[in-house]
């Protein structure tokens, strides 16, 4: 147990990072370009709530950089337990506090790779742009939620 309050320590210290990084920006966002998709204030934006397919590498570091927390569900579409969890995952991105990314190891198999994905379903956790949390396999919806909400 004493891993998870080092990884919860190790969150609020990333927190407060990104919250002091986003308090420093809201003076910057006065002078950006109108229709620049700032939110006046530093405020993040919401995160969408239907998954987000992955088409490439910079899709997929422009999703992890735009939100905190990030879920990146890793599948292919000839895998029937890849298939039994897709309602699942767009029910957890409809309720989600982070965003929930779609990603295909046959299209992205070097996104894949990078991530160390060596079977599907394979799930990932995505805290300010760094993974913390690895399920395999075919997951409760109560389950993905909860470690979603944990890291945000």
């Amino acid at each position: 147990m004493s891993e998870r309050t080092d990884a919860a320590d190790g969150l609020d210290a990333i927190r407060k990072r990104k919250l002091d990084r986003l308090q420093s920006g809201a003076d910057s966002s006065a002078t950006s370009p109108a229709g620049s998709g700032e939110v006046p204030g530093g405020e993040e934006s919401r995160p969408p709530t239907e998954p987000v397919a992955i088409e490439d590498e910079d899709s997929f570091r422009s999703l992890l950089e735009e939100y905190d927390i990030v879920l990146a569900d890793f599948s292919a579409t000839w895998c029937g337990p890849c298939q039994m969890l897709e309602p699942i995952v767009e029910r957890v991105a409809a309720d989600s506090p982070g965003a929930v990314a779609t990603i295909d190891i046959d299209a992205n198999p070097d996104l894949a790779q990078q991530c160390s994905v060596r079977s599907v379903p394979t799930l990932l956790v995505f805290a300010d742009g760094e993974p913390v949390e690895r399920l395999l396999g075919v997951q409760d919806e109560a389950i993905l939620a909860d470690l979603i909400e944990q890291y945000a």
